[in-house]
């Protein structure tokens, strides 16, 4: 997924086939993403610092940093430390306009921060931590703690009781609580 798009401002005909092949956008929509994309990244690739520059642009009233660490390492399928084109792209689809089992599939590799595999509860709680500091006072934080949201998110997801959540249980579980995918999901 994470193979490199030549740092150029044109696409080849094996790049917009590829794009073609694993997105929902026409060569059309691909053609105008990359001529946006390079409007904003000149040199091909989308920093750390930019990517969170213009999430916090969505949630002005929150911290949106953490959150936007977790997104970017989801993001950054190569682990370069920056987004190309095609990992923007890719991702892009999948956060817009993929099935539900591909969100999720997508969520569970930002809630496992230590990409071994599993969701620990204490990574639950990080990203949890996150997406209320970025929602700031919107998120009405007297309700529940991140902690007591992520225990109770775990106690209905971990069905073999093992203090791990594997891909398939996080997929089942969001796909049984409409709540929980939208909590989860961010759909």
């Amino acid at each position: 997924m994470g193979n490199k798009l030549a740092k150029k401002n044109k696409l080849t005909a094996d790049e917009i086939a590829f794009l073609k092949a694993n997105t929902n956008f026409s060569e059309e929509q691909i053609k105008e993403w990359h001529k946006g994309f390079y409007q904003d990244c000149p040199k091909g690739n989308l920093s750390r610092e930019k990517f969170i520059e213009v999430y916090k642009q969505f949630f002005p009233s929150g911290s949106a940093e953490e959150f936007c660490d977790h997104v970017f390492r989801t993001f950054d399928t190569d682990n370069s430390g920056n987004i190309d084109f095609q990992e923007f792209l890719l991702a892009i689809n999948v956060t817009s306009s993929g099935s539900p089992e591909q969100k999720l599939k997508w969520a569970f590799r930002m809630y496992d921060i230590d990409s071994n595999g599993t969701i620990e509860l204490s990574e639950m709680v990080k990203i949890i931590e996150a997406i209320y500091d970025m929602l700031g006072p919107e998120m009405d934080k007297t309700k529940e703690s991140p902690e007591e949201r992520a225990k109770k998110i775990f106690s209905k997801m971990d069905t073999n009781n093992d203090g791990l959540l594997t891909e398939e249980e996080f997929i089942k579980g969001c796909l049984q609580d409409e709540e929980l995918f939208k909590i989860l999901a961010h759909d």
